[in-house]
This record gives C-alpha cells, sequence and structure tokens, in this order.
C-alpha cells in the first residue's frame, strides 16, 4: 500500500470514528433493526399459518362434534410427546420469562412445532385453550436461535425475547403497539426495559404486517354505546374494576392450585392430560353444548350485543382451569378474553353501564389483572375499541391491576416494583405462594 493510500485509509478510519462519536445510536439501531426484520418477518409468517390452522381445526371440530370423545387420547399423546421428548420446554411463558431474567441455554427450537402441534390437537379435539402462549412460544424459540449469529451477550438476548414476544403478542391479536409494551412489561412487575423499547415496537409492528400480508383476518368488535365521561359512569367503572380484579386473581390462584392437584394426585405426567380430557369431554356432553371450549369467539362477540347470564364466565373458567392444568397446549389470554367480557356483560345486571361497555372493560381488565400489564392492556382497548372508550378501559386495567395483587398466570413474573408498601419485602421474589 502506498503512503498516499495509507492516509486516505487512516482518514476513511478517522471520519468513520468522528461519525459513530457524532451519531453513537447508530450502531444499536442498525443492529437491532436488521434484528427485528428477520425477528418480524418470521415470527408473523409463523401468526399466519397458526391462526389459519386454528381456524381449520375449530371449523372442523364444530361439524363433527364426535371429535371431542378423543380428547383423552390426544391428551395421551400430548403428555408423552412432552414427556418423553419435551421435558426442557414444557415450562413454555415461563421458560421465556425465565431466560429473559438470566439467560443459558439457547431456547431449544423444538419449542415452536411442539406448542404448534398441541394446540392445534387442543382445540381440534374440544380443549378450552387459547392462542397466546403458542404465539409466544413459537416466537422466542424461532428468536433465539438468532442469538449465536448475532453474538449476542446475556443482556441482549434478553432484549431479543422482549422483542419476540412483542412480535408474536402483536400478530397473533392484531394489536402491536399492544404487543410492544406486552413485551416490554410482562417479565418485571412495575418496571420497564427502555434499551428493548425500539426492538419491541419494530418487531410488533412489522409481524402484525406480515401477518395481514398474509391475508389473515382478525376478530372486529364494537361498542355501540359510550356514557358521557361524568361522576357516576366513572365511580361504576372503578367498580367494575374491582369485579375484575378480584376475578383475575381468582383465576391465577385456582389454575396453579389446580396444576398442584394434578400433578400430587397423578405421578405419571401423560395420564394428567387424560383425566383432564375425561372430565372435559363429558362434561360437554353431559351438557350438549360446545359453548365454553375452544376459543370461544363467537360468545364474546355476543357479549357486546346482549346481556349474558353470570354462570357463561364461571363455565368457561373452569372448562379452562382444567385444560390447561391438565397440561393440554395453548394460552391463557384468549379464554381470559372470554371470561372478562362474559363477566363485563352480567355485571350490567347490577352495573348501570352499557353491556357492551361493560364486556369492552372486562375483556382486557381481567387479563391486566392476571399477567400484571396494565399498560399493555390499556392499549389493547384502544387498538380494539376504539378512542372514545380510552378513559374508561384505563380505569378498569388500572384497577383490575391493584385488586388482583401480586398473583399472575405467570410463575417467573418477578416483582421489579412493588404494587404498594405492603409488598416492598417481595421485590426481588419468584411468587411463592402459587
Amino acid at each position: 500500500m502506498s503512503e498516499k493510500q495509507q492516509k486516505l485509509h487512516r482518514k476513511a478510519i478517522f471520519h468513520t470514528q468522528y461519525f459513530f462519536r457524532k451519531y453513537p445510536a447508530l450502531p444499536y439501531i442498525l443492529k437491532w433493526f436488521c434484528i427485528s426484520l428477520i425477528i418480524g418477518a418470521l415470527t408473523g409468517t409463523a401468526s399466519a399459518g397458526f391462526l389459519t390452522s386454528l381456524e381449520w381445526a375449530t371449523d372442523f371440530r364444530e361439524n363433527y362434534i364426535w371429535l371431542i370423545a378423543l380428547l383423552p387420547v390426544t391428551g395421551l399423546l400430548i403428555g408423552l410427546l412432552y414427556f418423553y421428548y419435551g421435558k426442557d420446554i414444557e415450562a413454555g411463558n415461563n421458560l421465556l420469562i425465565d431466560t429473559i431474567h438470566n439467560p443459558k441455554e439457547i431456547i431449544p427450537f423444538k419449542m415452536a412445532p411442539f406448542v404448534y402441534l398441541g394446540t392445534i390437537a387442543t382445540h381440534l379435539f374440544g380443549g378450552s385453550a387459547g392462542r397466546e402462549g403458542t404465539a409466544l412460544q413459537m416466537a422466542g424459540a424461532i428468536a433465539d436461535q438468532l442469538s449465536k449469529p448475532f453474538k449476542l451477550d446475556k443482556s441482549e438476548r434478553g432484549i431479543l425475547l422482549i422483542a419476540a414476544i412483542a412480535a408474536g403478542f402483536g400478530s397473533v391479536f392484531g394489536t402491536p403497539l399492544a404487543g410492544a409494551v406486552f413485551g416490554l412489561e410482562v417479565f418485571l412487575i412495575g418496571k420497564i426495559r427502555y434499551n428493548a423499547i425500539f426492538p419491541a415496537f419494530l418487531s410488533a409492528i412489522l409481524a402484525d404486517w406480515i401477518t395481514k400480508l398474509w391475508n389473515v383476518k382478525h376478530t372486529h368488535y364494537h361498542i355501540d354505546l359510550i356514557p358521557k365521561l361524568e361522576f357516576l359512569p366513572v365511580l361504576y367503572s372503578i367498580l367494575a374494576g374491582i369485579a375484575f380484579g378480584i376475578c383475575a386473581a381468582g383465576f391465577s390462584r385456582i389454575i396453579h392450585w389446580m396444576s398442584s392437584v394434578f400433578k400430587s394426585k397423578i405421578k405419571y405426567p401423560p395420564f394428567r392430560p387424560v383425566i383432564g380430557g375425561i372430565i372435559i369431554a363429558l362434561a360437554v356432553f353431559a351438557m350438549g353444548t360446545t359453548r365454553y371450549i375452544g376459543l370461544g369467539i363467537p360468545v364474546i362477540l355476543e357479549s357486546f350485543e346482549k346481556q349474558l347470564p353470570l354462570y357463561d364466565f364461571v363455565l368457561k373458567m373452569i372448562f379452562t382451569i382444567v385444560t390447561l392444568s391438565a397440561g393440554f397446549k395453548g394460552g391463557e389470554v384468549t379464554p381470559l378474553f372470554f371470561i372478562g367480557a362474559t363477566l363485563g356483560s352480567a355485571l350490567s345486571l347490577f352495573i348501570p353501564l352499557p353491556y357492551g361497555l361493560l364486556a369492552g372493560m372486562g375483556f382486557v381488565a381481567v387479563f391486566a389483572g392476571a399477567t400484571n400489564t396494565p399498560l399493555a392492556c390499556i392499549l389493547m382497548g384502544i387498538e380494539l375499541f376504539g378512542t372514545e372508550c380510552g378513559v374508561y378501559i384505563a380505569i378498569a386495567c388500572v384497577v383490575s391491576y391493584l385488586f388482583s395483587g401480586h398473583h399472575s398466570i405467570y410463575t417467573k413474573q418477578k416483582i421489579g416494583e412493588a404494587k404498594n408498601r405492603r409488598y416492598e419485602s417481595d421485590r426481588d421474589k419468584v411468587f411463592s405462594d402459587l
């Protein structure tokens, strides 16, 4: 290299270093832009395929009700699959949250196909489960494979998984803003990792866009009547929020208790979903309705259109708790939407607010209390129902969050900032009482 070339080379290095000193955030932005593009594309495609499969499974089951009789056999197969080949991924969403807190081995890619197959089978044969758990686990398992190619350290792997959770949640529900905040909020109560904001929002928005490019449709909800913001409607919203928070805490406590009952009474894990499947199948045929299995989207829509009876939310809670506690796969969130919406609709018997508004408030508020993610749920309510009901949604979510205590459907969720001083001593604990 000639002296002139050496000078040009040194000059280029100087200008490059000067440029990056002047814009220090640029390397971070470029790196996470590339990673988020990959997460968004892969997660959005996975969510589109999953939602299409789920719609097919639901329609097929409703056309051939006798398939529900095979739910115990399906439970056995799911149990055997996870017992012999999936012990390291059985923790599901809790594994994702635990890895954010304390990254160790790369999450096995097999988590994605295992939870996909398990969830589709659960819905096809009549279990009561959701879809968020599957979307999050598929996204997390896919995204974590990028850790080695991009040479991410432990802190960066946490950001990666937050972005994956945001992408999975945002794409499966069609709520990218709520998905981004959910990813930031869910693993640590009361604190947010601001260094993950850019990847979380970009991944969620891209994943939602990719899912829509695959022509996958999301359910639309409408609230007909929203009262003027005055003292009494606000007071009624607070009362409803208290009811939603108590319901959320009850669901979280009971599902963990029921899981411990299955584990203590049935020592061989593959037999647990068999017993759970027998209970669900017998209940469905005895009642003569499939109203309380699957996602329950038709009933959720119904709750916005008329006042529903109080027992709807109780029965859905029972079916969901038995299904998931026994070891079937899926998520808790869509059943929580069902429970909250039907509870809200039924509360219009006692609380003088429109049943559609109460259904919308319950839809997100029970979820907020059960996952300790009030900000994500407020955004979800606005994305799904519009800005006009935003204040009522916010009141319900915040009150539910406060009254649900530190209980959660996710046992690996930790307390970063306690909700009140009584729980300050639990700041760094996992929920040991669950």
